[in-house]
């Protein structure tokens, strides 16, 4: 079934023509206005932009919605969207003005990908559940390489070495998994964990001393705890943004109530641990 076709199945398109597409004017307005920035007489920080150049911003840009949405802060999250939809904006016209493609490709894209990865919505197949979905989604993936013969030697070749090292180790945990190169159950890697730490704790013997060999062991630790999370159907990366969020509030409470960061430099180690025990349970009163 066609793009076209399959969301005439749904009555898709009928309701688009009828009522319009919610939001595309203000869309089509966006694009218009970042091919405006980029063309002659435009902006010229705009037009000096190169693809290199950019891929910070969206880097920055897309921390910046994790940390509205874990707020809770919508507003602020309606405005970082935008943000990052102009990155989107962005790539996609330096993309026209080469001749790669066009803003109109990548939608169009989009929409057969989507609507080949739910045959259960748009071919009449059936899907008991998340999970069938999820597994059919990878199925559908796996076909599409080997049909445009994208496999690569491994199948780790599509796991971007550029992620963030905590994201990468569950991606490779995850896709080793799928051939049964895994632990059967959290348990082992409890036992795991302690030998890593006993590891790590081995190179740091005055004797031994290896700041490389000490480093490979922290990573391996590392490594095993993301797979713990995995395992424990957790995200590491949003359990240790948790983390840091805890950290900050209560280290900043230590501040209020020490006497900022004079009065933490002058304190005993007792009496800043106090202090930390201190903002725990005022934290955990609610107050």
């Amino acid at each position: 079934m066609s793009v076209p076709e399959a969301a005439k199945s749904t009555g898709a398109v009928g309701m688009e023509q009828e009522r319009g597409v919610p939001g595309a004017a203000a869309v089509a307005e966006a694009i218009a206005i970042m091919a405006r920035l980029r063309g002659p007489g435009g902006c010229p920080w705009d037009r000096e932009q190169t693809f290199d150049s950019i891929k910070r911003h969206t880097l920055e840009e897309t921390y910046e919605v994790f940390d509205a949405i874990e707020r809770r802060a919508w507003p602020e999250l309606k405005d970082e969207l935008g943000d990052l939809l102009l990155q989107v904006l962005f790539y996609a016209q330096m993309a026209a003005e080469a001749g790669y493609f066009t803003i109109a490709d990548v939608a169009e894209n989009l929409n057969a990908k989507l609507i080949r990865r739910h045959p259960h919505i748009f071919g009449g197949e059936q899907a008991a559940d998340a999970d069938a979905v999820l597994r059919n989604w990878e199925q559908i993936k796996r076909q599409e390489k080997l049909e445009s013969g994208k496999t690569g030697t491994s199948m780790l070749d599509d796991v971007p070495r550029t992620m963030p090292a905590m994201l990468e180790a569950s991606k490779l945990g995850s896709r080793a998994a799928k051939v049964g190169f895994d632990w059967p159950d959290a348990a082992g890697l409890f036992a795991k964990l302690q030998e890593e730490i006993g590891e790590l704790q081995a190179e740091l013997e005055p004797e031994a001393a290896r700041a490389t060999a000490a480093e490979e062991e922290l990573g391996d630790l590392l490594f095993t705890a993301v797979n713990l999370a995995r395992h424990l159907k957790l995200d590491a990366e949003s359990a240790l943004r948790g983390a840091n969020a805890k950290f900050r509030s209560r280290f900043g409470a230590m501040e209020l109530a020490g006497g900022g960061r004079e009065g933490l430099e002058q304190a005993s180690a007792a009496e800043l641990e106090a202090l930390w025990a201190a903002a725990k349970v005022k934290e955990r009163a609610g107050a």
